[in-house]
């Protein structure tokens, strides 16, 4: 069995999710967070599109869309004993399109509850189909800094992963 790598390394974009999930419709639909998987009674109970307008802390303003996808961590006992199947979550999201505009490329965030403990917010891992399953990776959505984020990002393009760059490769072999 192919091992799944964890880690989240950006923000996946709800027409990216739904195009991985097509190619398999049938398949289990699980989730992870905090170390464990999603119960097989878990429900989408809530999809909503937002069209946020910030200023950041370097008064830098931000503009951006966000899909959030709330999930509620439940088990249902005997009456489900499987998880969703990515054709549902599939149908589950082009019926709120039907309603709401929602914007392939925007970015998605879950929203995670087993109903008791508060409502936590992750990003999402591409869907890994393995054997048989699609499972997506959430890890929680930490608070950034986007001019300290961009800096970064800038710092990194210009120097690679081995100090200044002097070819087109941005690593070392």
């Amino acid at each position: 069995m192919k091992a799944i790598d964890k880690t989240v390394s950006s923000d996946i974009t709800l027409g990216h999710i739904l195009d991985v999930l097509a190619a398999a419709p049938d398949a289990p639909l699980v989730f992870t967070y905090d170390g464990k998987s999603v119960r097989p009674g878990y429900h989408v109970t809530e999809v909503k599109a937002g069209q946020f307008s910030a200023l950041d802390c370097g008064a830098n303003p931000e503009a951006w869309s966000e899909i959030f996808v709330q999930l509620w961590d439940i088990d249902e006992g005997d009456r489900t004993r499987t998880h969703m199947p990515a054709g549902k979550f599939s149908a589950i999201i082009r019926k709120v399109s039907d309603h709401v505009q929602l914007e392939p490329s925007a970015k998605l965030t879950f929203e995670v509850s087993d109903g008791v403990k508060p409502m936590a917010l992750y990003c999402a891992s591409v869907p890994e189909l393995i054997s048989g399953v699609f499972e997506v990776a959430l890890a929680a959505r930490p608070a950034s800094c986007k001019p300290r984020d961009r800096w970064l990002a800038e710092d990194t393009a210009k120097t690679g992963c081995c100090g200044p760059s002097t070819s087109a490769s941005k690593c070392c072999a």
